[in-house]
This record gives structure tokens, C-alpha cells and sequence, in this order.
């Protein structure tokens, strides 16, 4: 009954890749959110900032617990950094002064 469509088309996993697949690895997730930090810093910090605490937190398993990949612990800091600097710059801008009050 393969032949009438009930064989390998319900199972596309069957052949060719078996193996579980679950995202990029760990180290490919701190050098990004590295990236992310250190550009961050000088543009669109408030949207990169983020972007890196997220990334090194998933490259470092989310959990605080045992080894923890250098790259990921420094896009973590410099994520937080970024973002708060990035959140200080806005309400700055946004004070009495500026012209927007």
C-alpha cells in the first residue's frame, strides 16, 4: 500500500535525518548574543540589548549552575549593561528641557 500514498508521507523523518534537531548549539548562541552586545552599543541599544542577555541565557542553558561558556557570561553583562544604559539615555531624553514638554 506504499505505492497509494499511506507509506514514507506521514513520516517525512523516517529517511534521511533522523537525529533530533533542537536549535543552534551553545556556542554558536554566545558568539550572537556577543555580537548583539558589543553592537548594541552603538546602535538601537534598547532592541540589541535584550537580544544579547536572551541569547547568552539560552547559550548558557538557562541556569546559573555549573560551567558556564566565557562568551555567554559577557553577552549576558554587556546585554545588561547596554540596556540599561539604553533605558538612562531614553528617560534622559525624555526629561524636562529637551524640548519635548
Amino acid at each position: 500500500m506504499a505505492g497509494f500514498g499511506h507509506g514514507t508521507r506521514r513520516y517525512p523523518r523516517s529517511r534521511g535525518r533522523t537525529g533530533l534537531r533542537t536549535g543552534p548549539d551553545s556556542a554558536t548562541l554566545g558568539i550572537v548574543g556577543l555580537v548583539c552586545a558589543v553592537a548594541g552599543f552603538f546602535a538601537l541599544g534598547i532592541v540589541l540589548g535584550p537580544a544579547a542577555i536572551v541569547c547568552g541565557w539560552l547559550a548558557m542553558g538557562r541556569t546559573w549552575s555549573g560551567p558556564r561558556p566565557i562568551p555567554a557570561v559577557v553577552a549576558v553583562a554587556l546585554g545588561a549593561i547596554d540596556t540599561l544604559l539604553a533605558i538612562i539615555w531614553l528617560a534622559g531624553a525624555a526629561g524636562p528641557g529637551n524640548g519635548l514638554l
